[in-house]
């Protein structure tokens, strides 16, 4: 162990999504032929609109320090986008912009979690949430959901988990890595619940305009609009990385009540001081000029999952539910483990995963990464022939499996 090292600092693991992609690079460098359903990122570029925005913002010579909470006018387009599409009354004041959504999170982390507390997170959940709870001193409690289950939680579940020590619940709608959705009725279940206890509800909203075939999406704002006092409450994160394909910008942001978007914005202002100056032009453009490129790349996404959804159900021993929102799938593979291949025993999703991009040059995140052995995440942020290729290469691997 290093010297000196924290106890903070050792106690994060890497994340997997992020190293799975990293191997699948060198793989390529090296002239390996892989087709990756890994990590999370549209394949389209980011919208000329915006791209001409961040263009002009450094043209104009909007390349100095801003406000560490965000533009004003940035923060002001946040508010409008949601006040026009849920109806809600938000002010600038009740917004801080940061670098990315996980930064938002990282940020909400930092100010409300600390020793002693405890934070209910459904399983199957995104890899940074228990990391950024355990870092800040804090243990996060997993509510264990599944196929059988559609991958939710219901008041009946969460009432069971809570104690004297939680202090919040993170939800995802729509869910990286499953994909499902909450419903308004679903959702409004679960937040008066957390009215009831006294807790944070702290939803990640990043995945909200990727929803599929009319399925019924509410934000978990739409409730304050006819009662603001919810708003002691409800803490949202969002941003512009998937909707606007603008992952590489950086921008993502916290709606919370104005007393804690002071205290985030104060925390940030000693940490990373403001997100990018170029990158909050281009994000005020994507929100407020025109939808039609998403209207577009949600299209493009919906044929994609009909797609691997239907090869995936195809192959002999695979459970799955089709995602209503995101662009992941998360099948079951359990029947393949306990299986062999040349005398090496498939232990686990892990080993599956790795066998898979070893005989098959596919990769995908295995289950474990999120909570969930048995199950593994693919991506369909990839084009329909890498996804036709990438199945028929994996079905072939796994039928050489004993």
């Amino acid at each position: 162990m290093l010297k000196g090292v924290s106890k903070r600092a050792l106690s994060i693991s890497p994340s997997p999504t992020l190293a799975l992609d990293a191997r699948i690079k060198k793989m390529r460098i090296e002239g390996v032929s892989v087709i990756s359903f890994g990590v999370g990122e549209p394949d389209f570029d980011t919208p000329i609109n915006i791209k001409n925005a961040g263009k002009k913002a450094i043209d104009d010579g909007f390349t100095k320090y801003t406000p560490s909470q965000g533009t004003e006018s940035l923060r002001q387009a946040i508010c409008d986008f949601y006040n026009r599409k849920w109806c809600t009354q938000l002010k600038p004041t009740n917004i801080v912009v940061s670098n990315g959504a996980k930064h938002s999170l990282f940020n909400i982390a930092m100010v409300l979690f600390g020793e002693g507390d405890e934070v209910l997170i459904p399983a199957p959940y995104w890899v940074s949430y228990p990391e950024q709870v355990i870092l800040m001193g804090a243990k996060p409690i997993f509510i264990k959901t599944d196929l059988t289950t559609d991958f939710k939680i219901n008041v009946d579940i969460l009432k069971d988990c809570i104690t004297d020590k939680t202090k919040a619940l993170i939800l995802n709608s729509p869910c990286n890595p499953t994909g499902i959705v909450y419903n308004k009725k679903e959702l409004q279940e679960i937040l008066n619940l957390v009215v009831q206890k006294g807790l944070y509800l702290i939803v990640d909203e990043i995945y909200d305009a990727l929803v599929y075939n009319g399925i019924e999406y509410t934000s978990v704002l739409s409730f304050v609009s006819g009662n603001p006092d919810l708003m002691k409450n409800i803490i949202v994160v969002n941003g512009v990385s998937k909707t606007y394909a603008m992952t590489g910008w950086r921008i993502g942001y916290t709606i919370s009540n104005e007393i804690l978007a002071k205290i985030i914005g104060d925390m940030q202002s000693q940490s990373t001081s403001n997100p990018c100056s170029i990158s909050q032009k281009a994000a005020e453009e994507a929100l407020s000029g025109s939808q039609e490129a998403v209207k577009i790349m949600v299209e493009a996404f919906q044929k994609r999952r009909d797609l691997i959804s239907g090869l995936l159900s195809e192959i002999d021993g695979v459970k799955l539910k089709k995602p209503d929102g995101s662009f992941y799938i998360f099948p079951d593979f359990s029947s393949f483990i306990n299986t062999s291949f040349k005398g090496i025993k498939i232990q686990n999703t892990i080993k599956l995963c790795e066998y898979l991009l070893e005989e098959a040059k596919v990769g995908v995140v295995p289950g474990e990464a999120f909570g969930a052995p048995g199950y593994m995440r693919f991506s369909f942020a990839t084009s329909e022939d890498n996804i036709i290729e990438g199945i028929k290469r994996l079905k072939e691997a796994l039928k050489k499996l004993n």
